[in-house]
């Protein structure tokens, strides 16, 4: 649950000005705050099946969202690249056309 609750802010935080208002803020008092879908559905004086449902269809929304765009793999394949040139820049003799092969991955990703 945890992964997911990750992941869900993750492509939150990247498509979230794709999404209506009522979805944003459902999704972030879900997911951000923590709130249950009972205090969701007291905030906004509906059913909690009504925000379960809702939360539902923006959740595959975003996964929609991320399969046409890969922002979210992007970033993750950007960050793993990073941390990898990180460490071979902390070696005490860094190969050269290892970082070059870095930072020439690094500049495809875009």
């Amino acid at each position: 649950m945890l992964e997911k609750t990750t992941r869900m802010n993750y492509l939150y935080d990247f498509y979230h000005s794709l999404l209506t208002p009522k979805q944003q803020s459902y999704m972030s008092l879900y997911y951000l705050d923590d709130y249950s879908l009972g205090e969701i559905a007291g905030e906004y004086d509906v059913s909690r099946q009504a925000v379960y449902d809702n939360i539902k269809r923006t959740e595959a929304m975003l996964e929609e969202y991320e399969e046409k765009l890969l922002l979210f793999q992007k970033f993750q394949h950007r960050s793993r690249l990073l941390r990898d040139l990180k460490d071979l820049l902390s070696e005490e003799t860094p190969s050269k056309q290892a970082m070059l092969e870095l930072v020439a991955e690094l500049e495809n990703l875009d």
